[in-house]
């Protein structure tokens, strides 16, 4: 089964299932499965073409979600850059954004990138 682009699992259970989709957390995932009237408790690969639809249907009329919605993050990120916003600022320079300390931790956002002298991994000895 299909929705936007996105391949929905068989064998999970519909709520769970949906969140697959970009954009669908837990909540809306409940939302759309009450508004399609569809069992919560039913799996992915036993739906009915006719609830399929519905499914279908709702999600792409109520929610924006998949390109849509990774568009406008784009775009709301190109406009902090633009406005020269701090937080652009932090996204420019591939910096946490959201507040967080950056003498340690931040690796995730800086990569593995030792600044003091003998704190970088060392690269295997080869053996001889």
């Amino acid at each position: 089964m299909r929705i936007v682009g996105t391949t929905i699992p068989d064998n999970k259970r519909i709520d769970i299932a949906l969140r697959y989709v970009f954009g669908v957390g837990p909540l809306f995932a409940k939302r759309i499965v009450k508004q399609a009237q569809v069992n919560p408790d039913t799996r992915a690969g036993k739906l009915t073409p006719d609830e399929i639809n519905r499914i279908r249907e709702i999600v792409e009329k109520n929610y924006r979600i998949e390109n849509e919605l990774k568009r406008d993050i784009l775009m709301n990120i190109k406009r902090l850059k633009d406005i020269s916003a701090y937080r652009g600022l932090r996204h420019i320079r591939g910096l946490p954004t959201r507040g967080q300390r950056t003498k340690t931790n931040s690796r995730t956002r800086r990569g593995n990138v030792r600044r003091t002298m003998g704190s970088g991994r060392k690269t295997a000895a080869s053996p001889t």
